[in-house]
Order: structure tokens, then sequence, then C-alpha cells
């Protein structure tokens, strides 16, 4: 398809989610990439006016570059499907439960995709229960918030319960999940390409946002090290994770690599970051594909999901 047909193009980007700064230096990555392709393509910091711009502006087709909520949790996409406006990536449900990681794992579970254990925290959770079942250290996490914010290791009862208080002001709903002592294994998918690995490696605690977006130490291993057959085998299961959800288009599949070389699936990105530290376009680079045509073959899921 060559940049004449792909038309009126808008790029979603910022919004209100807590996600809304790295959205927009990724938005803006994907903007001067599709504008050196020769596209039609306008930028948007979405707002409650952005439907009604896009129908009044006949564009096209939509690439969504918003990270979070309105972006990866099924909003837009719904908004779109209304005004018959194809979009990138995933659709409204696979997009719903890739942003929600207890849904994932409940899905995942029951498709015989591994996932570390988990508990429910809220206010009347016996903290000394859940660290019993889980094991100490855990992992408490915000179940619809990305970016690693909001995200905690406790490594004792009075730690945990700090964590759920810092991760319920992000979302009302939060779960401690096992602590899988390894190494962090990263998947990108476009399409039905499963990208090379990633293998990340951070001197902070674990990988946090700052490690994400603000340090340039954090250390991104493409290729990943490990043998051929693992590899292949950890691609696989990122499609199986990413298709058990819905999701499509393209994404990103996290995991935990433990001791014993098990992959364990933590949770799927359906909007990945396209910043200069972002994982997918590192991966894509490996396989051979630059930034500017990564961005063409994100836009071109835009007519095979719709």
């Amino acid at each position: 398809m060559t940049s004449k047909n792909y038309g009126k193009v808008a790029v979603l980007m910022g919004g209100p989610s807590a996600e809304r700064e790295v959205s927009l230096k990724s938005g803006n990555a994907v903007l001067a990439a599709l504008k050196r392709k020769g596209i039609d393509a306008h930028g948007f910091d979405a707002d409650k006016s952005t439907l009604r711009l896009l129908e009044d502006g006949k564009f096209e087709r939509v690439f969504i570059v918003l990270h979070g909520r309105w972006g990866e949790d099924g909003v837009i996409q719904g908004a779109l499907e209304v005004l018959d406006i194809p979009y990138t990536g995933s659709g409204v449900l696979g997009s719903a439960l890739g942003m929600d990681k207890l849904r994932s794992k409940y899905l995942w579970s029951a498709a015989g995709i591994p996932t570390p254990d988990y508990a429910v925290l809220d206010a009347n959770s016996d903290f000394d229960k859940v660290a019993a079942k889980l094991g100490l250290p855990v992992f408490v996490k915000p179940v619809r918030e990305g970016s690693s914010l909001g995200v905690s290791k406790a490594r004792t009862v009075a730690e945990l319960k700090a964590a759920w208080k810092s991760a319920a002001k992000y979302d009302d709903q939060v779960i401690a999940e096992r602590f899988i002592d390894g190494a962090e294994i990263t998947c990108g998918i476009i399409a039905d390409q499963a990208l090379p690995l990633i293998k990340i490696e951070t001197d902070r605690e674990f990988y946090d946002y700052e490690a994400k977006y603000l340090l340039d130490t954090t250390r991104y291993l493409c290729p990943c090290g490990l043998p051929a057959d693992q590899e292949r085998a950890i691609q696989a299961l990122a499609q199986r994770a990413f298709a058990a959800l819905g999701c499509g288009g393209w994404g990103r599949v996290d995991f935990m690599l433990d001791k014993g070389g098990r992959a364990w699936a933590l949770e799927v990105n359906t909007v990945p970051g396209m910043t200069d530290h972002s994982l997918v376009p590192k991966a894509a680079q490996q396989a051979g594909i630059d930034f500017d045509e990564l961005v063409l073959r994100i836009l071109e899921t835009a007519d095979a999901e719709r």
C-alpha cells in the first residue's frame, strides 16, 4: 500500500490518563514518521471534542497512541466503531481485557497459559494470609494502569499494606502477585509476526517508571541471549497469550522467566510505547524494520483488523 492510499490519518495522543506525558512523546514520534512517509497525518491531544473533530474532518484512519485510560481500555475503540473509522491495534474487547491485569489472569489460567499466582487486595484483606499464600516479597499492582505506575515490591506485611494503599490511588482494584525471581522478557507482536525477544536489565529494584522512561542505565538485550528454541517457544506463548485476550493488530506481551527457564505471562500492552526508550521499536530494529517502516506496518492494521 502506498502512502496516497492511506487517506487522511489522525494520530491520537496525550489524553487524560496518568501516562499522558509518555503518550505525547510516542504520538509525536509516530506523527513525524508518518509525515516523513508522505502521509496526510494530523496530531490530536485527545479530549472530549476529538470525536467531533474526527468526524467533521472526514478522517479515514486513526492511529491510536493513547496509553492507559481511554486508549488501551476499549473506550476510544468503541467510539471509533460508532463513527465507522478504522483504527490501529486491538478492538474493544481485546483492549478492555488487555488493560485489566486481573481478568487477563482469569482467561490465561483457563487457557493454560502460565501466569503468577495472585490475590485481590482491598481494605478488608487479611494481609498476613496474603503474604502466607504468595510468599514474600510480592509485587502489588493497580489492575488497570500501565507504565508500572503504582507498582511496588513489598518485602514485609507492613510494606504489603502500604503498597496496597499506594496502588489504590491509581485504581480501586489492586492485586498482589507472586514474585518470580528471574529475568524480565518482552515480546512485541505486529499482525502475525512475533518480534525478537528483549531481555531487560535494570540496576533499580525492578523495571519501574524511571527505569522505563527516565534513566539511560537500563539495558535492553536484543538478541536476548536465550537458546533459539527457547526464544521460539516464548514467542509462540506470547502469540497465544495475545490471542487469548482477543487482542490483534500489534502489541507487546511481558513475561518473567524463572530460574528453571519457564516463562510466566505478566500483562499485555495493546498500545505500547513508541519513544526512544520503547521496546517494540528496539525489537523491530533487530528484525530489520526501521522506525518509519514499523509505523507504516502498524497503520496497516487499521485495515486488516476492521
